[in-house]
């Protein structure tokens, strides 16, 4: 049984499937073009509308995969294969399972506010906690995971406690100010010489291609803004990349 079948993530409709939404309609209207032979303009901008939302709705299914489990994008982060990890902003808990699955002798200790700001982008059908609960359990890890109430900003945890901290899609929700403060927490909680995994929506091409103005949480900040930032917290950069949408940084609490 594929464990990614029963996982929800919550990500809203318009993200996960919305430009399905556009791709029928347009298709319809294309045929009925076609066939009504209307003029050579209206039949174009019909085709590239299907095509444009076609194509973008093939690629969240199967190139970003918003609802299954991502991969880890480099195999350097937790390299011994073991220890504690921190999952800050964990939300639904994609970034929590990307890890327990890729190392099998962790465990993670996934936190989010599951506040007002989590209703605002996964919805209230469940509880947060819920939520997060579920897909652990679709996923089979809830024997390494926990989850707890903690504010990236102020975290509960005692200097030096975690062996590695992971971030997806959080720390470019907070103002300046917020990320200062997450980036000096991280780095007090964890060991020296450990990893931090930052990973944050990319405004690049293909995200203005795909969604325009709507992935904007991260403003026009890019790879090279972040890497100054993280540097000014005291972290060393190990390696950084790309993907569709997304920007990674492996930094390293020397």
């Amino acid at each position: 049984m594929n464990p990614n079948a029963s996982l929800d993530f919550g990500y809203p409709w318009w993200l996960s499937a919305g430009h399905l939404a556009i791709a029928i309609p347009a298709l319809a209207m294309s045929g009925v073009a076609h066939i009504r032979a209307w003029s050579k303009w209206p039949r174009i901008l019909l085709g590239l509308l299907a095509l444009w939302a076609t194509t973008v709705f093939l690629l969240m299914q199967f190139g970003l995969r918003v609802n299954q489990a991502p991969a880890l994008p480099t195999q350097s982060f937790l390299s011994t294969g073991t220890g504690r990890v921190l999952d800050i902003g964990a939300g639904t808990g994609r970034s929590t399972i990307m890890v327990l699955n890729a190392r099998p002798n962790a465990t993670v200790v996934a936190t989010d506010e599951f506040g007002e700001s989590f209703n605002h982008h996964f919805g209230h059908t469940d509880t947060p906690q819920q939520l997060l609960q579920k897909n652990l359990e679709s996923a089979g890890v809830t024997n390494r995971a926990k989850i707890e109430t903690a504010d990236m900003r102020k975290l509960p945890y005692e200097a030096a406690s975690f062996d590695a901290v992971v971030s997806a899609y959080a720390v470019d929700h907070l103002n300046r100010d917020g990320i200062t403060a997450a980036l000096s927490e991280v780095r007090r909680v964890l060991k020296p010489n450990s990893d931090f995994l930052l990973i944050l929506v990319g405004n690049d091409r293909w995200a203005k291609f795909a969604f325009g103005p709507l992935l904007t949480h991260g403003g026009t900040r890019g790879r090279d803004w972040w890497a100054g930032r993280t540097k000014d917290a005291c972290f060393e950069l190990r390696e950084d990349g790309t993907t569709p949408g997304t920007v990674w940084l492996l930094l390293r609490n020397p």
